[in-house]
């Protein structure tokens, strides 16, 4: 079960008591939002794409959304999701539960900046059920991400 490999994994780190579940689902943002008792923007939506051939994982907050020209410039090519049914096979986790700890090797995670100062981020820990709490530099330090990438609508 993904939520026992993202466990172990904060175990290993001694933070195994930020990976939170919940009795309702978490699988979407406002859900999360509702179960973690936070803003929607403090929820870290990870979506999963396919660049190159290759699944990429980009972290951001809640309520980012993708602008496409900006996409496109950083990645060379147009944003394309990985198909759901496609996504817990290339990724290690289910939709819902994706989350950028404890993925298949060789995926690579970026983060947008729209995370960028925000005090406390809460993304998915493996299920449709679940949440870990981090500040930014902690989310950095334990996705090992590639980079930080600005590949979403600037707020209005």
């Amino acid at each position: 079960m993904a939520i026992e490999k993202v466990r172990n994994y904060f175990r290993e780190l001694g933070l195994e008591d930020r990976v939170l579940e919940f009795d309702q689902s978490s699988e979407t943002v406002t859900l999360a939002s509702q179960a973690v008792g936070t803003e929607p923007r403090n929820i870290v939506k990870t979506m999963s794409f396919m660049v190159g051939g290759e699944p990429i994982l980009v972290c951001m907050a809640g309520d980012a959304r993708i602008a496409n020209a900006k996409f496109k410039a950083q990645f060379h090519t147009k944003a394309q999701m990985i198909p759901h049914d496609e996504v817990g096979e290339l990724i290690g986790h289910d939709v819902g539960g994706v989350c950028p700890f404890a993925i298949k090797d060789g995926v690579a995670v970026y983060l947008d900046r729209s995370l960028q100062g925000l005090d406390w981020v809460y993304p998915a820990a493996g299920s449709g059920n679940s949440a870990v709490r981090l500040t930014v530099p902690e989310l950095e330090r334990y996705s090992a991400p590639r980079g930080w990438v600005d590949i979403c609508k600037d707020p209005e």
